[in-house]
């Protein structure tokens, strides 16, 4: 069984910042790509940033410049920095994280999701 639990997110006002946080845990052999969604209501699921094992980033227009995702791989740990937050940002964030057990699976696992309000 593999967990990842997150943390971080909040009310904010706009021009603010929060840094999100998910851990993974269990029968971790390895990991590989790592990453953020976030679903607001009435939306689907969309993508917010990615990296790779080699550190290789990507991010979804809305957030170039705003936002920075990064990665502890000695915690099994993935972070999102989010600066200038906005009111449109306001989402159900979950992390993804894709895990190699040792019993040589391989699959995606979401966490659990973090609410990020941005209102005056």
């Amino acid at each position: 069984q593999v967990q990842l639990v997150e943390s971080g997110g909040g009310l904010v006002q706009p021009g603010g910042s929060l840094r999100l946080s998910c851990a993974a845990s269990g029968s971790i052999f390895s990991i590989g790509a790592m990453g953020w969604y976030r679903q607001a209501p009435g939306k689907q699921r969309e993508l917010v940033a990615g990296i790779t094992v080699g550190g290789s980033t990507n991010y979804a227009d809305s957030v170039k410049g705003r936002f920075t995702i990064s990665r502890d791989n000695a915690k099994s740990t993935v972070y999102l920095q989010m600066n200038s937050l906005k009111p449109e940002d306001t989402a159900v964030y979950y992390c993804i994280v894709v895990v190699t057990t040792f019993e040589e699976r391989i699959d995606n696992y979401w966490g659990q999701g973090t609410q990020v309000t941005v209102s005056s």
